[in-house]
């Protein structure tokens, strides 16, 4: 029996998040929105991470107004988003209030699939954000946060799945951020979740070890029903393996994708200008493409490896890098082995910076590092450490309740601080998100300040790329 693989393209999102820091422009999007809404993929990820961080902040973009432009742009496309389970698209906890408008209205202005995770895979982070995304009609894609310790087995990733297609999950997503996922494992763990699991498996992997490709025709074999891909000018390193590879590779099989080579080419050529492009402002490092093994030696992804070397050269310790990378799993056993994900990386990777640099481990604990320990996150997988604990935060009490439950409805408060910033319930979520940024960004984009030189605005946003 046929079993075609389908795709999910992420050109429009992870493919330039990962390697030009998420500075794409509707600009540089919209010109190739005909070739890819007739491609016939699954979806296309166009929205979401830190996308609408970047937009706000760096591009002078307004991220609804995007939305809502490429999904006229491509009506005949599945958009996808990512979204960080009761993080939103932030970095701490919301109230459930502002969880679940801000699902309402990324389905309101164009969204159609969003995959929801948490970083603990605490299955109590996502659920809002879960029964949102199922009220308001969009199709849930519950994702499961893929590491590797010593309690992360089949049978844990298994009963996660689970718990999640209970939940009313439409697909699961094995999220494999650090291109941990190996071959062989890809395949024992699609097919023990294929015996399990009646809703389709969706992959999500990196090709920064340089085992991306491979992991998914192994995948694939075991039976995964999607693959998320990047074409090919921001594809492979950090980002995602090349479509055009993995249709040619799959063309002819039964598990052929349908797509035709053809149908990739006009998109591919508008995005090799692009990628050009954001290499000449200074946004895409040729390092992004290289392979990495040390991300299978540490467990660490490229992403935090990049800020531990930044974090050392500000501290003009350069020479400690390894020693600090030893450190990292250590902390992380020592913190009940969190899954190294936004945020709990930059948490375990500046911890393991601190512990190397005073020369003893958690003489100085930060802010980060005692929120995790306490529960404030969500309860981490494995045991904690419990001196480390009691050295960090002392006999202060721990949270065993879900984090939000803590947290009293905060939509309204949110709306009388933005005040007259906002125009629109869009604009107070923005604010939610972000205030300080959104704020700066709300009264550039209503009151205008006046530009003589059409090009001044330009080169005022590429000057800040290349700070």
């Amino acid at each position: 029996m046929a079993k075609q693989v389908l795709i999910t393209d992420t050109i429009l999102r992870d493919a330039h998040q990962s390697q030009a820091a998420t500075r794409m422009r509707l600009e540089d999007m919209l010109p190739a929105c005909k070739a890819l809404d007739q491609v016939g993929y699954w979806s296309l990820e166009c929205w979401g991470g830190a996308t609408f961080d970047s937009c706000m902040r760096f591009l002078g973009e307004d991220p609804w107004e995007r939305l809502r432009a490429l999904r006229k742009a491509m009506p005949n496309t599945r958009l996808q988003m990512l979204l960080r389970g009761q993080n939103l698209l932030g970095y701490k906890h919301y109230a459930d209030d502002v969880v679940e408008e801000f699902v309402k209205k990324s389905i309101n202005n164009g969204i159609d699939v969003i995959r929801i995770f948490d970083a603990l895979n605490d299955v109590r982070n996502i659920e809002t954000a879960m029964k949102a995304t199922k009220k308001y009609g969009g199709h849930c894609e519950a994702a499961i946060s893929y590491t590797e310790s010593p309690v992360h087995s089949l049978e844990y990733f298994v009963q996660l799945a689970k718990e999640l297609e209970n939940r009313g999950a439409d697909t699961i997503c094995i999220k494999d951020m650090a291109n941990l996922l190996l071959p062989y494992t890809a395949y024992e763990l699609v097919t023990a979740l294929k015996k399990e699991i009646k809703v389709p498996i969706h992959l999500h992997t990196h090709n920064t070890t340089g085992t991306g490709d491979m992991t998914y025709l192994m995948a694939i074999q075991a039976g995964v029903d999607i693959i998320d891909t990047a074409l090919s000018p921001l594809a492979n390193g950090t980002s995602q393996p090349s479509t055009e590879a993995m249709v040619a590779t799959l063309r002819g099989t039964e598990y052929d994708t349908g797509i035709k080579l053809k149908s990739l080419n006009e998109a591919a050529a508008h995005f090799r200008d692009v990628a050009k492009k954001l290499k000449e402002q200074g946004s895409l490092d040729p390092k992004v493409l290289n392979v990495d093994p040390n991300t299978l030696l540490y467990q660490v992804p490229g992403g935090m490896l990049s800020n531990l070397i930044s974090q050392l050269k500000q501290a003009k310790a350069e020479d400690k890098y390894y020693d600090v990378l030893a450190e990292v799993p250590r902390v992380r056993k020592d913190f009940g082995y969190p899954p190294l994900v936004t945020p709990t990386s930059q948490i375990v990777g500046s911890q393991a910076v601190f512990n190397v640099l005073t020369g003893e481990r958690y003489k100085m604990v930060t802010k980060e590092s005692k929120g995790l320990l306490k529960g404030e996150y969500g309860k981490v997988p494995g045991e904690v450490n419990e001196e480390v604990r009691k050295k960090a935060i002392g006999d202060e009490p721990i949270i065993e309740c879900r984090p939000a439950d803590l947290i009293e409805p905060e939509l309204e408060k949110y709306r009388q601080e933005a005040g007259d910033l906002a125009k629109c319930d869009e604009d107070v979520l923005s604010y939610a998100l972000f205030p300080q940024v959104a704020t700066k960004f709300l009264k550039e984009k209503y009151n205008p300040t006046p530009v003589e030189d059409p090009n001044a605005v330009r080169e005022i946003f590429v000057e800040d790329l290349n700070r």
